[in-house]
């Protein structure tokens, strides 16, 4: 038997879709499939506005420039996150303020953030690891008392939720992911949630390559030109049109998710009973999206056993993240530091097989090959 640690999938109308697209006669970003996904994620996450960009990574950078972050500004984030959270404002010159993570939920530990708050900082990052919420009261109240900007990383949280809340619409900027890793895929794909009605203009210019085009095609301007600096962050209409199909069945796609993600929780438990693996914890008042499935090990040489046996039949589970604040940049852009429960914990989870198409068979094989180690 071979599982895989992710599979790619297609759950109705996407073909479809893109062929629709293609006989209308518009590929390139802003087209009807576009306007229908941006429409979907106003109203089914009850957000402000939606933009659809080519990436999660772009919406990260759009948000960085919505914020004026300048060379020697500061962004608190966590260090356990994909590089992405990162770059995004190292490349306005920002200085990197990494905080540790709970113990519980891998989030941000939002005990940690206030002291770390100087006259330099202009933003607070949270990322929603696994689809799981951050402590966002708590952030929410430290940006309001100092005057910050708080930009949610949501790349694995869109349809989860925070005190009824979804993730994303809680900052002033939520930021999405439809890689073909997330729940909801389009291959790359993403999207900036924009919360605050002030910045709804200037991201509409900015996505445009810095030029008034939108105001152009909306008969406000006789002409467009070049008004603020951009980049070309839309999505591709063949992207939306695949994405817009996902989006429909969204609440499938997580239903089926969270069934396999209860399936390995019971089927888990006695080993945790036993102490050789600790499950993941979800707070009360938060829905999560059931974005992955991970174990904690006892040390690193567990692990990388457990990884060897399991890839021995035929099964691929991974670790995730090097912890950003020990890669050679992180030290280079931060003020380095030990943050020892992100140390403590990157070298010890594990990361099983999750997917769309994951049948119970197969899932029983790998929760099998688990005892089979421990035994």
């Amino acid at each position: 038997m071979k599982i895989p640690f992710n599979k790619p999938f297609i759950v109705g109308k996407e073909l479809y879709n893109i062929a629709q697209a293609v006989s209308a006669g518009k590929l390139a970003g802003d087209g009807d499939f576009t306007r229908k996904c941006s429409e979907w994620l106003e109203q089914n996450l009850q957000g402000s506005k939606a933009l659809l960009v080519h990436s999660c990574t772009a919406a990260l950078e759009m948000a960085a420039i919505l914020a004026g972050i300048q060379p020697g500004d500061e962004v608190i984030l966590p260090s356990y996150t994909f590089v992405s959270t990162a770059n995004a404002f190292a490349l306005r010159g920002a200085k990197l303020v990494f905080v540790d993570i709970r113990p519980d939920t891998m989030n941000i530990d939002e005990t940690q953030i206030e002291k770390f708050v100087t006259a330099q900082t202009k933003i607070i990052c949270p990322v929603h690891y696994a689809g799981v919420a951050c402590e966002m009261d708590v952030i929410m109240d430290i940006a309001q008392r100092h005057g910050l900007l708080v930009v949610e990383d949501a790349a694995q949280g869109v349809g989860g939720t925070y005190k009824g809340k979804h993730l994303g619409t809680i900052g002033h900027f939520g930021c999405y992911s439809f890689h073909e890793t997330k729940n909801v895929i389009s291959g790359e794909g993403g999207a900036l949630m924009i919360n605050d009605e002030r910045f709804v203009q200037r991201a509409e210019i900015i996505r445009e390559k810095g030029t008034n085009r939108n105001a152009f095609f909306r008969g406000e301007v006789d002409k467009y030109s070049w008004v603020e600096i951009g980049s070309s962050y839309l999505a591709s209409e063949l992207t939306a049109a695949f994405l817009y199909a996902q989006l429909e069945e969204a609440e499938c796609i997580n239903d089926t998710r969270h069934c396999i993600w209860n399936r390995y929780y019971e089927d888990l438990r006695s080993l945790e009973s036993q102490g050789f693996i600790r499950l993941p914890s979800i707070p009360e008042g938060c829905t999560h999206t059931a974005h992955m499935f991970y174990i904690l090990l006892n040390d690193l040489q567990t692990r990388q056993d457990l990884i060897n046996h399991l890839k021995l039949r035929g099964i691929h589970s991974v670790f995730h993240y090097v912890p950003l604040h020990s890669a050679p940049k992180g030290r280079e852009l931060s003020d380095y530091r030990k943050l020892p429960v992100t140390d403590d914990l990157s070298d010890r989870l594990l990361r099983l097989p999750c997917y769309f198409e994951l049948d119970e068979e197969s899932q029983k094989f790998v929760t099998s090959s688990i005892y089979e180690f421990f035994a």
